[in-house]
C-alpha cells in the first residue's frame, strides 16, 4: 500500500512589499488573527491553515502570489462588510458554477500589495 509523501499544506506564502501595510490589511480588513511578526514577515491563522506574508528573499521571488480563495458562509454579507473596511474588490459576488443543488459564488479583490485573492461560498439552492 502506497502512502502519500505529502500529508497537507503547512502554510501558504504571499509575497509582500510593505510589512506594516500588509499586517493592517490582513488583520484589520480581513479579520485574520495575527500569530506573530518580524521586520520581514507576518504569520496569520486561517482556521487551521497558516498564512505567511513575507518580503521576498530575492528579486526573483517578488512576483504576485497564487490566488487564495477564502471560504465564507455568506458571500454577499461578507462582501458588504469588507467593502466598508476599504477592501478593493475587482467585481461583485457572482455565480461561477452550478452543480446539482449547489451554486459556487465568487468575488475577487486586491490586497495592499497588489495580490489578487477571492471570497468563495457554496450555496444550496
Amino acid at each position: 500500500m502506497e502512502t502519500n509523501l505529502i500529508q497537507k499544506i503547512g502554510q501558504i506564502g504571499v509575497p509582500i512589499k510593505n510589512v506594516e501595510n500588509a499586517i493592517a490589511f490582513y488583520k484589520e480588513a480581513l479579520g485574520l488573527p495575527l500569530l506573530f511578526s518580524t521586520d520581514r514577515m507576518a504569520f496569520f491563522e486561517c482556521n487551521g491553515q497558516r498564512l505567511l506574508l513575507t518580503l521576498p528573499e530575492k528579486d526573483e521571488f517578488a512576483n504576485s502570489s497564487s490566488v487564495i480563495y477564502f471560504q465564507v458562509e455568506n458571500i454577499k454579507d461578507t462582501y458588504e462588510e469588507l467593502n466598508k473596511k476599504g477592501v478593493s474588490f475587482i467585481d461583485q459576488p457572482h455565480v461561477v458554477a452550478k452543480m446539482n443543488q449547489t451554486e459556487t459564488w465568487m468575488t475577487f479583490f486586491k490586497d495592499t500589495e497588489g495580490n489578487t485573492h477571492a471570497l468563495m461560498s457554496e450555496v444550496q439552492i
